[in-house]
């Protein structure tokens, strides 16, 4: 009994120093945000706002998060929409190689972020696609549609689509039977797939390099040129700041969905 004990306190004890190690330089990043220094270093004593005041007033920061706020919102919601088709395609459909569909979907997690920047690059060049925002939509579907191509298709697996048939011999038409039963069983693999797609995205630098010009460009491309012409710690108060949106959606997810559930995914 004591030798299970101490197994499960080794268990627990590097457990937490994964995660004291994994989460220890986000900290670093968010004390700095709040340091008075002029230089990255933590708060002495004196513990400040001014680099979020000087967030707010950063030259171009606007138009920089309009960009990549609207970029990620349009390639999540196609993402949503397509990706969902392909789940229901891949486990509804009688047809061979649904397997390898199915990996081909979820290959860009797996490959290089630049060699799908590059890639689209000169795809995009190819037809005359010189648009910032459109190039960069389609980028960012890339690499967002694998998030819910994925989860959607795992909760369909454990979906009982004889639902759907009890449905409609109970009078509802197959579209009305779709929407009032399946979506709200896949709710919780719509949320969970859409808000880390949402966050893959506002996230993304090594696609995004390739797809944007001198003058629009995306929050963490003007992240490293902040860094590269004027590091200050107002770039710590713009990474708490996306920290803080994701420990956002970890919340909202974690309480729509619960953290059990969305592991399952």
């Amino acid at each position: 009994m004591n030798s299970i004990c101490m197994v499960r306190w080794a268990r627990g004890l590097l457990l937490t120093a994964v995660a004291l190690f994994m989460l220890l330089p986000l900290l670093v990043v968010v004390l700095v945000s709040f340091s008075d220094s002029s230089v990255f270093n933590l708060p002495s004593g004196a513990w400040s706002l001014r680099w979020y005041d000087s967030m707010l007033h950063k030259e171009g920061l606007g138009a920089t998060l309009s960009l990549s706020l609207g970029v990620a919102l349009a390639s999540t919601l196609v993402a949503l929409v397509l990706g969902t088709l392909c789940a229901v395609a891949i486990e509804q459909g009688r047809f061979k190689g649904r397997e390898a569909l199915l990996a081909f979907l979820v290959s860009p997690l797996l490959m290089p972020g630049l060699v799908i920047g590059v890639a689209l690059l000169q795809a995009l060049r190819a037809i005359g696609l010189q648009d910032v925002f459109g190039a960069l939509l389609i980028g960012h579907i890339v690499i967002t549609l694998p998030y819910v191509t994925r989860t959607v298709h795992a909760s369909l697996v454990l979906f009982d689509m004889r639902l759907i048939e009890a449905a409609q011999t109970l009078g509802l038409s197959k579209p009305r039977a779709l929407l009032q039963v399946m979506v709200p069983g896949l709710a919780p693999a719509f949320l969970t797939s859409g808000l880390f797609a949402f966050l893959a995205s506002m996230d993304n630098y090594p696609i995004s390099i390739f797809l944007t010009d001198a003058r629009q460009k995306t929050l963490p491309i003007e992240i490293l040129r902040y860094l590269e012409e004027s590091p200050d710690p107002t770039i710590a108060a713009i990474s708490s700041c996306l920290i803080f949106l994701a420990i956002v959606v970890l919340v909202v997810a974690e309480r729509l969905v619960g953290m059990r559930r969305l592991a399952q995914f």
